[in-house]
């Protein structure tokens, strides 16, 4: 899954194939009689390539079969090379029990035409697939922000929650249809099981509007806003797909650490102070500032700050799966992972000189608006 969210990039870049490597490459391994044989798509790079890592590694997976634009270095898989778009990706399913689906591109930085475009139709494609070479599960991931962020969102969400997001955050709009599909696909392919699987904000090598949050210099904070963070680290959300693919746990399920963090604390573990505006202010400027161009944020990401969406865990609960990690944990590892990196108002800063004045344009946008905020109520105050 590139940049999930849900949805997250490589923790580190892999190089492409050496000239001489064929499109399909099979490598031996101990023969195992056992386990179903599962297949990931995305296999190349982040959470695909652990996932891949971790499944070729177990006893009880009987054979990895990974699919990616790319040969990833998990040499234990066997390797198709081919875009998930491509009909002819049902050939290189056949013979798979479980199809874990992860090729999405959630990236801040794709066109957004271009990035619904690849997410919905390699989505389709992989569905339909699966279901004509007699694939039995398909399991998707996409993200605990489809149930949307409200100010009157119970705390903590039931996994069966309405979902109530919309299309204005990023990517949020093409996770929803993936889970369009993911329902209907069964209507129209009897014997065809698809899981859902929901994770809280990523963390582990990834890149969201939601880790860039922590990038900056102030965390903003929606004046009246009740923001509440629950974290789920890489290693746990490929636990929690493994339990998938084994058929542990079906249906539609969310995967993250137990409870949450509240703003204060989440303030006071990171040292980080924070920088109050009023709503019309901060979601005015969001708006204007991303429709000209200077941040890759939409308004709609900012909701995702201000009020509560964390979810219960229960039904991995049951199953006997238990996170690794704690909130505060995660929350350390993320900090550690974003130090030294400097984003304002969502867009990076160092990438390039125009991109750098960019976000100092935005930057600067924000900051006068809060300072003209504050003006005012000091001329109230004087009357």
């Amino acid at each position: 899954m590139s940049s999930p969210d849900p949805q997250v990039r490589a923790a580190r870049n892999l190089t492409d194939p050496s000239p001489e490597s064929t499109p399909e490459t099979k490598r031996p391994r101990t023969p195992r009689n056992r386990g179903p044989v599962v297949a990931v798509t995305g296999a190349a790079t982040g959470i695909g390539e652990l996932l891949t890592a971790h499944l070729a590694a177990s006893d009880a997976i009987k054979q990895v079969i990974a699919i990616d634009e790319r040969r990833g270095e998990v040499s234990e898989a066997t390797w198709h090379i081919l875009d998930v778009r491509d009909p002819a990706i049902a050939e290189k399913l056949r013979g798979a029990d479980v199809v874990v689906h992860l090729a999405l591109d959630l990236d801040l930085e794709t066109d957004p035409a271009a990035r619904t475009a690849y997410n919905v139709r390699g989505t389709q494609t992989v569905l339909t697939a699966a279901a004509a070479v007699g694939v039995h599960r398909v399991v998707l991931c996409t993200s605990a922000m489809v149930y949307g962020a409200l100010a009157d969102n119970d705390v903590p969400l039931s996994e069966d929650a309405e979902l109530r997001a919309t299309a204005e955050a990023t990517g949020v709009g093409d996770l929803l249809e993936i889970e369009r599909l993911g329902r209907r696909a069964p209507r129209a392919h009897p014997g065809l099981n698809v899981t859902v699987v929901r994770p809280t904000v990523l963390v582990g090598g990834t890149d969201t509007a939601l880790t860039r949050y922590f990038e900056s210099p102030r965390l903003l904070v929606v004046a009246g806003s009740r923001p509440t963070w629950q974290f789920c680290h890489v290693e746990d959300l490929v636990t929690a797909l493994e339990y998938a693919a084994l058929e542990k746990i079906d249906g539609e399920f969310a995967v993250g650490c137990d409870g949450w963090l509240e703003q204060e604390e989440v303030e006071e573990l990171s040292g980080v102070r924070r920088m109050e505006l009023p709503s019309a202010v901060a979601l005015g400027a969001a708006a204007r500032l991303h429709r000209i161009g200077l941040t890759p944020s939409p308004a709609g990401d900012l909701a995702y700050t201000m009020h509560p969406w964390v979810v219960s865990v229960s039904r991995l609960h049951d199953v006997g799966w238990r996170p690794k990690w704690t909130n505060e944990e995660v929350l350390g590892a993320l900090l550690e992972e974003v130090e030294g990196r400097h984003t304002l108002a969502g867009r990076r800063l160092g990438r390039k000189d125009a991109t750098a004045a960019g976000a100092a344009g935005a930057t600067v946008a924000l900051l006068g608006a809060a300072a003209v905020v504050r003006r005012a109520r000091k001329a109230r105050r004087r009357i």
